[in-house]
């Protein structure tokens, strides 16, 4: 008897390799174009990129988000360009904390995802919790960095924290006509790049496909869709903040119906996973509010006094509740409204009315606590600066019904009628900076919003202010 089992133990490893062939990159390739891999080809990690850093033109902040670092020479390409493949296992100066769990290295995988226990390969995303994946995955999803003008997946090791940008990549089959930019940071909870003693940060540029062609995707969409979130591998540690799968904003949370990926455009998330409770405090997620919102007093029409935007709320856990309380140290500017759009994501849209309000710098502060054991609370300060513009007062209703801006909000480009030759359009950005500037020579004039958030358009006519717009991008 002992002798069968002996047999059919061999027999059942027997298969187990046999399934789990090595092959070259170029019988790969041609398998997965094919959709014929069935889950038995591997692939082997690419040559590691050792000392390639990054040489390109620095970017510069927007004042939009400030979460999303800027890549520079301290960067470190984490592996050369390819399909499927990660990087070598990088050593850690920290210790991180993984529900209780410490690490002081990990692996970079290309698909949007970092992992410890082993480097992973797999280009089709699952929904979290998963037994199979040890994971942070800011974008789990088909990045393919083959193509001429897509980006690549950069690093730096900083004392007490790791950086990773998937930057502009693309996906398979080298397809650039759509590119992602996100980024990853984990710490030992002292770093200030992620706040309030949290050790993850979830960053996002422009998020423009979800899905490569060998996971059922078409042009970047439909399909498999990809994973957002944190899976351990237990089945009881993980969460998910959503799973995407086509174009647009809409989100209704973490474990609806799957949701649109420009929704994640400029938004960021912290949370801690260093405790081994498995109770995620919930997430606020406010897209392109990263620092001080600028709001301009002095209208004589009183209909450019406000600013509008909306706030996020979900609880990484499924079916539990939340309370939240929205307050402001000018309790007279502020009104909202909240939409619960499924039993785990909740949607305000605030208005800070400056009307009447006296230059200044006042907070909004949201605070927001889940009924999980032990119940876990965040809270969140919004920064808003009332500046008083004189310009606004010049404006009237004559010139704001000639010229006209659409549409508002936009994706990304903005049209401008009923201008007349020699007028200037200034575009400002959520900050109060002077981003761009337009000599008018036609009629109608076109303007590209840099980034998801709000901006300020101004039109004057020989130092005499005409109308001013408020713009958001979405």
């Amino acid at each position: 008897m002992r002798l069968f089992f002996f047999f059919c133990s061999l027999f059942s490893l027997a298969q187990v390799i046999a399934q789990q062939v090595i092959i070259d990159s170029k019988e790969y390739q041609v398998l997965k174009a094919a959709n014929n891999l069935n889950g038995a080809a591997l692939v082997a990690p690419a040559a590691p990129a050792v000392n390639q850093h990054f040489s390109g033109s620095q970017d510069q902040k927007t004042g939009l988000c400030d979460c999303l670092i800027p890549l520079d020479s301290t960067f470190q390409l984490a592996m050369l360009p390819n399909d499927d493949q990660y990087s070598n296992s990088i050593a850690l100066p920290f210790t991180f904390s993984f529900y209780g769990t410490t690490y002081d290295s990990l692996y970079i995988n290309n698909n949007g995802n970092i992992s410890f226990s082993q480097p992973y390969f797999t280009f089709t995303a699952y929904p979290f919790p998963d037994p199979t994946f040890n994971m942070i995955a800011p974008f789990w999803a088909d990045v393919d960095t083959r193509s001429t003008n897509g980006g690549n997946v950069w690093y730096k090791v900083n004392p007490h924290s790791l950086v990773v940008i998937w930057d502009h990549v693309g996906y398979f089959p080298m397809m650039e006509d759509k590119l992602n930019t996100f980024q990853l940071i984990i710490s030992d909870g002292l770093d200030t790049l992620i706040p309030n003693a949290n050790n993850v940060s979830f960053c996002y540029g422009d998020m423009q496909w979800t899905t490569g062609s060998a996971s059922g995707g078409s042009n970047g969409f439909g399909g498999s869709p990809a994973t957002v979130g944190v899976n351990i591998g237990n089945g009881i540690n993980y969460f998910q903040v959503g799973q995407f799968d086509t174009a647009g904003v809409n989100f209704d949370g973490p474990y609806n119906t799957n949701d649109q990926v420009d929704f994640l455009d400029g938004q960021e998330i912290y949370f801690d996973l260093a405790n081994t409770n498995s109770n995620i405090p919930p997430l606020i997620m406010s897209s392109g509010i990263c620092d001080t919102i600028d709001v301009y007093t002095g209208d004589t029409l009183k209909s450019l006094n406000a600013v509008d935007f909306t706030i996020g709320i979900s609880t990484p856990e499924i079916g539990q509740i939340l309370t939240t309380n929205i307050t402001c140290d000018e309790p007279n500017a502020l009104s909202y409204q909240s939409s619960a759009v499924s039993n785990e994501f909740t949607s305000f849209d605030l208005t800070f009315d400056a009307t009447g309000v006296q230059p200044g710098l006042y907070h909004i502060q949201i605070e927001t606590t889940d009924n999980g054991i032990p119940a876990q609370t965040v809270t969140k300060n919004i920064p808003i600066r009332v500046v008083y513009d004189a310009n606004l007062a010049g404006t009237n209703e004559m010139d704001i019904a000639r010229i006209g801006v659409y549409p508002n909000p936009t994706s990304e480009t903005i049209q401008i009628s009923g201008l007349q030759a020699n007028e200037l359009l200034e575009l400002f950005d959520g900050s109060g900076r002077l981003i761009q500037a337009l000599r008018v020579t036609k009629s109608s004039e076109q303007l590209s919003l840099p980034q998801v958030g709000f901006y300020i358009l101004k039109c004057s006519s020989e130092n005499r202010p005409l109308t001013v717009f408020k713009l958001q991008r979405i």
